[in-house]
């Protein structure tokens, strides 16, 4: 879990409050309905302020539509999306256009509603600069423009807004200086200026202004530079929440104390990507504030943790994570002895470097709820001192190199508790023997990458995501149907020896996303149970002994755009509500099954097509001449990846206080034929663009619409039986690195075109029929004469085979016809030779003279000489290792 979540939740808090009553009017209706005055008749938006609405929209794109709401012949514009106007004067007071995909620029006319009290445009596309009449809403007591592509500098009038509460400009492109006007925003509560662009602060003293600011966020701007920063911030009583992260504070000149002053009342303090070190504490702490709740250090080189962060008795999560200095774990521990232990709920240290075995001394902090340690190297031993937390919900110690088999009381002391369990990526051995009785409502369990094995007895019925992956456990699955309350979100038991059928029991599964059961040994056919995943985006069945034709019912899985059946015995046709009812699919693997009948044209449909593989099959008839419907093998360059499926699951921090939600994701990874070789394609699979249909009985031309598909990266058609000849364009697939026709019946030349395919690095065309001469190129001479071989009339290099009319005509050497003419050149050659030594001997002495009589020139001379032969054998023992690797790999 991100701790940066705490931030979002505690700047956002005020403004929930403030949009409470809109949020409640938007229930009776969109924008808020209509209102009535005090002799309750309807009031309608005023004429001038609608007019103002319809032209802000004019001049802006909706993809979504969200603004569909807006139209001239409605006459109330209260009654508007994202509109709410005044129950007594009709005037918009509120423009809450948060999130609906808009694109444009903000248009003067919007200023015209001069009673807007709140105007929320974050969230969209809006670009160019902030107008610098928005200066004229007086009245304006919330403004968000947070997350859009605005630009320029930041408008010195929003410094009139002098009835500002929030402002929130987060996440833009700004540039300059940050207005010291805004010192006139005395009424201001919370600042986001979070990575508003290339933004400095000078002379910040307008900060001491704000007497009233409660919450302030300036991560990524660069504070190293201002001079008084430090006692502006100081100076906010009311300040309680302040975020600088990534604003160079290790290049901050004047050693100031953050919290000299006892009386700090800062409960949130988020410090990370600072580059500070420990040496640098000594001006961010002692803290001798009790308030402090939150303290974030992640991202910097903290080699250890002083001795007095101990003494925050109100400390509840501590984040080191991603610290590159190695600390002696148990110092660290042994640091944080004081009523710190005591307090403290959640500790985050992933990634960090420490050293040195678990320390026991961690049983100290017994109120610890979330623990989060992974990629720490804390291993071999498992740390049995988890057992002494009893409070613990969050576990997280993955990626430790822990090489240990687990007790097994381990599973039973946390009963009905554990929320999340992570233990993957190490070497830890053993049964598992129940999984069922110490996990909540929606629950992770991640024991992925170790050496488990057994059967897997019990599972709990509530779990969100089961990931069992990389172990050798063994027997059915028939546990699946324990999990029956459709939390279930994300399942992975791949790479084990798990057998039997898959139990069809699936119904209760209508959240998950992920189904990864590759590279077991289940068998029979797909429940039609199979059909209720209707959310599903990746089914990965990868090398099992599924048989049988596919069910229609997993055509309602119209959520896929991962569908892996490689390496199974499917049979039957290609079902034809492939193409029909997948629109979404960008993988689709059926390769290595006893598939027959034809490639349905219906494939055709599937625009987003990357990765077709129909190989090692029984399908015959023609390749299809729609493929260039393939829209995405059409486009060049590479596409935004889709092989990343994300979720989110329930969780509850804090001692449950706040409501958040885990995001994790899941990579699709796939095995493909590429040059030549299996490769298992993982984080590039989404930017492979690949068809495969060899090893059929594919008959008939290759159709000259493939050529179409210029952002192609290979092509297989190989070991079917395709007549006639090569496309004329080929040449125009200029993306290809990846071509093999091998072992077909294709016949007439190598078209000319191939000459410009300038990224070819693998072509095989053996065993075919073809003729002529192979064209002139860079690339197709580069390549082993066996992959030309089988086709007799081919002709040229790198075949020994000369084309007709190659035959190197012998130029007859021409012998002087004078002996006198041979003297002649004898003559020169020895007046040349003379010279050259002449020449030498002059320049030997001279150099040789001039080193015996300059001692300065000499020991130059001899440094040089020196530092030249080291270097010479230096790169000539580099140059033959290089060429030894080469030759190895």
């Amino acid at each position: 879990m991100n701790p940066c979540v705490f931030i979002i939740f505690s700047l956002l808090l005020p403004r929930f409050e403030t949009t409470t009553a809109n949020q409640l009017a938007a229930v009776q209706g969109e924008g808020g309905g209509r209102r009535r005055d005090d002799n309750g008749v309807m009031k309608k938006c005023l004429d001038k302020e609608k007019h103002a609405l319809l032209h802000f929209k004019a001049l802006l794109q909706d993809p979504s539509g969200h603004l569909s709401t807006w139209r001239a012949e409605e006459k109330d514009c209260c009654k508007w999306r994202g509109v709410s106007c005044n129950m007594k004067t009709g005037h918009v007071t509120e423009l809450e256009l948060n999130n609906f995909g808009l694109v444009g620029e903000i248009n003067h006319s919007l200023f015209n509603l001069s009673r807007l009290n709140l105007l929320d445009l974050s969230f969209n596309s809006f670009h160019g600069t902030i107008p610098s009449s928005i200066g004229s809403l007086t009245r304006l007591r919330y403004l968000y423009v947070r997350d859009n592509d605005l630009n320029g500098t930041i408008p010195k009038s929003i410094g009139s807004l002098i009835e500002l509460r929030n402002l929130d400009l987060a996440n833009n492109s700004f540039y300059g200086t940050i207005p010291r006007e805004f010192g006139n925003l005395t009424n201001l509560q919370w600042l986001s200026l979070q990575n508003v662009g290339r933004c400095r602060v000078e002379n910040p003293e307008w900060l001491s202004n704000l007497s009233h600011l409660e919450q302030l966020d300036m991560n990524g701007i660069s504070l190293a530079k201002s001079n008084h920063w430090v006692d502006a911030i100081l100076s906010l009583p009311k300040l309680y929440s302040l975020s600088l992260q990534g604003c160079e504070l290790s290049q901050v000149m004047h050693p100031y104390s953050l919290f000299s002053n006892s009386s700090s009342s800062i409960e949130f303090l988020y410090l990370g990507n600072n580059n500070l070190v420990s040496s640098m504490s000594h001006w961010l702490f002692p803290l001798t504030s009790n308030s402090l709740v939150i303290l974030d250090l992640s991202s910097n080189m903290l080699d250890g943790i002083p001795k007095y962060l101990g003494n925050l008795c109100s400390l509840e999560l501590l984040e080191l994570s991603n610290n590159s200095a190695v600390v002696e774990f148990r110092v660290f521990l042994n640091n944080l002895s004081g009523c710190t232990s005591q307090a403290l709920q959640e500790l985050h240290a992933s990634h960090s470097q420490f050293t040195g075995p678990l320390s026991d001394d961690i049983q100290t902090m017994k109120n610890l709820v979330y623990i989060d340690i992974n990629s720490c190297k804390l291993g071999p031993h498992f740390p049995k001192w988890i057992q002494t937390l009893k409070n613990l919900s969050y576990l997280d110690i993955s990626n430790n190199r822990i090489s240990d088999t687990i007790p097994l009381d381990f599973w039973d002391m946390w009963p009905s508790q554990l929320r999340y369990l992570n233990l993957s990526s190490n070497n830890i051995s053993g049964k598992v023997p129940d999984l069922s009785s110490n996990f909540v409502n929606g629950s992770v369990i991640d024991l992925s990458s170790n050496n488990f094995y057994g059967p897997i007895t019990n599972v709990s019925s509530t779990v969100a995501l089961l990931n069992l992956s990389r172990n050798k456990f063994c027997g059915g699955i028939s546990l699946l149907c324990q999990v029956v309350h459709g939390f279930l979100v994300f399942l992975d038991l791949s790479h084990n020896f798990l057998s039997g059928q898959l139990p069809d029991c699936l119904w209760h599964f209508n959240e998950l996303i992920v189904l990864n059961l590759e590279h077991n040994n289940l068998f029979g056919r797909l429940p039609t149970s199979v059909g209720s995943l209707i959310k599903l985006e990746a089914l990965d069945l990868y090398k099992n002994n599924f048989s049988e034709e596919l069910p229609l019912s997993l055509s309602n899985c119209t959520s896929l755009n991962s569908l892996n059946l490689g390496v199974n015995n499917f049979s039957g046709s290609l079902p034809l509500w492939i193409g029909e009812s997948f629109p979404r699919l960008y993988v689709l693997i059926l390769s290595s099954n006893n598939f027959s009948g034809t490639i349905p044209l219906q494939l055709c449909q599937l625009a987003g097509l990357q990765i077709l593989d129909l190989s090692m099959n029984h399908l015959h008839g023609s390749i299809p001449s729609c493929l260039d419907n393939f829209t995405s093998m059409v486009q060049e360059g590479f596409l935004p990846t889709q092989n990343v499926h994300s979720y989110s699951i329930p969780w509850f921090y804090l001692g449950g206080d706040v409501y958040d939600e885990l995001d994790d994701e899941y990579i699709d990874h796939a095995i493909i034929d590429w040059q030549g070789d299996k490769r298992e394609f993982i984080r590039n699979l989404g930017l492979l663009k690949s068809i495969d249909l060899s090893s059929n009985n594919l008959t008939g031309q290759i159709p000259s619409e493939v050529t179409n598909l210029y952002g192609l990266l290979s092509l297989n058609l190989s070991k079917n039986s395709l007549h006639g000849e090569i496309p004329e364009k080929i040449g125009q697939m200029k993306q290809l690195e990846s071509l093999d026709l091998s072992r077909n019946k294709l016949s007439g030349e190598i078209p000319s075109s191939m000459s410009s395919m300038n990224f070819l690095n693998h072509l095989d065309m053996s065993y075919n029929s073809l003729s002529g001469r192979i064209p002139s190129s860079t690339q197709l001479q580069s390549f082993e004469p066996s992959r030309y071989n089988g086709n007799a009339g081919l002709c040229g290099p790198p075949l020994t085979k000369k084309c007709p009319g190659d035959e190197v005509s012998k130029v007859p050497m021409v012998i002087d016809e004078s002996a006198d003419d041979g003297e002649d050149v004898d003559e020169i050659h020895g007046w040349f030779y003379i010279g050259l030594g002449m020449g030498f001997a002059t320049g030997f002495w001279i150099a040789c003279g001039v080193l015996l009589v300059n001692h300065h020139g000499r020991h130059a001379f001899f440094h040089f000489y020196d530092s030249f032969r080291d270097w010479v054998y230096v790169n000539v023992v580099s140059f033959f290792a290089n060429m030894k690797r080469v030759k190895h790999t």
